[in-house]
């Protein structure tokens, strides 16, 4: 309760949708929650993200700029910060937390959002790239994949797209060890691609929807 026994007042209108499962997946993958119980922000360097943050949650809130202090040279990122007891709440409640890089776990996603959700963590943490296979004459290879520092939540991750498109995925280490990578192949990644990407009104960072299709395009899938 908040001064004089006053409910406060949520700023995000906490309602499932597939614009409000897409920004849970920035969040979990960009976003970041203040110890304060209260302060919440999601940083990028893509403006378009941002952008599709606040119209997933409804909102208008400023967005400012911050340099990488590692690297004074880098591009610089786009960032908004945010207070609402409620939503902060909320967020607790389906199991993000302060600090989360390492110890995130399962989200409390409903079933029918929950691609959505996907293709939020897809656009903040995950990649979709392709090659030819020099071992195979006209063998295309590409791959999708979601990264998180987190072992215990790739393993869910593995696990719920196990169960809802049967897909096997392997997780591998990067190269300095800081992130788990959960690597779909071919016919799997495309298993998945098109129950993200359901129909073309869902938000999304269009430089990322953009690249699969051109992609899918070379062996001749279309409707992406």
């Amino acid at each position: 309760m908040g001064k004089r026994g006053v409910k406060p007042k949520g700023k995000v209108k906490i309602r499932w949708s597939p614009n409000f499962a897409y920004t849970i997946g920035l969040l979990v993958t960009d976003g970041n929650l203040s110890p304060d119980g209260y302060h919440m922000s999601v940083t990028s360097k893509d403006l378009e993200l941002i952008t599709n943050f606040l119209k997933g949650i409804n909102a208008h809130y400023h967005i400012g700029k911050k340099a990488n202090s590692s690297s004074p040279g880098e591009k610089k990122y786009y960032v908004v910060q945010f207070g609402d007891i409620l939503f902060y709440k909320f967020l607790l409640s389906i199991g993000l937390t302060p600090n989360k890089t390492k110890t995130i776990r399962a989200i409390k996603i409903p079933n029918r959002y929950f691609f959505d959700f996907l293709r939020g963590h897809f656009d903040g943490d995950g990649s979709f790239y392709s090659y030819w296979d020099k071992r195979w004459r006209s063998s295309f290879m590409h791959y999708l994949q979601f990264v998180s520092a987190s072992e215990n939540h790739i393993l869910w991750l593995k696990g719920e797209l196990l169960k809802k498109t049967g897909c096997v995925g392997h997780i591998s280490k990067s190269k300095n060890n800081s992130a788990y990578q959960l690597r779909y192949a071919k016919r799997e990644s495309l298993k998945i691609i098109r129950k993200m990407y359901s129909a073309k009104t869902l938000i999304c960072l269009s430089r990322k929807r953009l690249k699969i299709h051109k992609v899918l395009g070379i062996v001749g899938i279309k409707g992406i």
